[in-house]
């Protein structure tokens, strides 16, 4: 395993909820459908406001971006393509056409939180890091892996990106 990102983010609860819950709002577009029914479900599960399951995937969102921004910013510089076709060391995505709902934070089975990426984002993730370019060490694949929390009036998010082995499967 080969640390490639680290991304953290902090998300002020009360001004999320405010602008999740403005009319005419935006906000609830950026996540998933997934997203929205596990956060609704958590809140009725813990008794509390579905906002501040939201606000905790937000910040995981983000710091997803920030991870995997640095570990492209680690890699030999390209222009910026902006449109989800990077070449390795570009960058994808602009702020304003990030897929944040291809994005999810999710929770497993047992109620720990997942990145799982879309079909499309993971390439972009994988041609941006360089992963399926010849002599890439293509037994080689980035994993997140996220930390989410909240503690008063503040949910934050630890995202890490890693290379790691794939396991062989020999066709199985």
């Amino acid at each position: 395993m080969s640390l490639m990102g680290l991304g953290h983010d902090v998300v002020d609860i009360s001004g999320f909820s405010q602008q999740l819950n403005e009319p005419g709002a935006r906000l609830r577009a950026l996540f998933s459908t997934r997203e929205l029914r596990q956060a609704a479900l958590r809140a009725r599960m813990k008794h509390d406001d579905e906002s501040l399951h939201l606000a905790a995937r937000w910040a995981g969102k983000e710091a997803v971006l920030k991870a995997w921004c640095e570990a492209i910013a680690q890699l030999p510089r390209h222009t910026n393509a902006g449109e989800g076709n990077a070449r390795a060391g570009e960058y994808p995505y602009t702020l304003d056409d990030f897929p944040w709902r291809e994005v999810e934070i999710l929770d497993d089975s047992r109620g720990c939180p997942r990145v799982v990426l879309s079909a499309k984002a993971s390439t972009a993730l994988t041609d941006s890091l360089g992963v399926n370019e010849p002599g890439s060490g293509q037994n080689r694949m980035p994993v997140f892996h996220v930390s989410l929390s909240h503690d008063g009036s503040v949910a934050s998010a630890v995202v890490v990106l890693q290379m790691e082995d794939r396991l062989e499967t020999d066709g199985i």
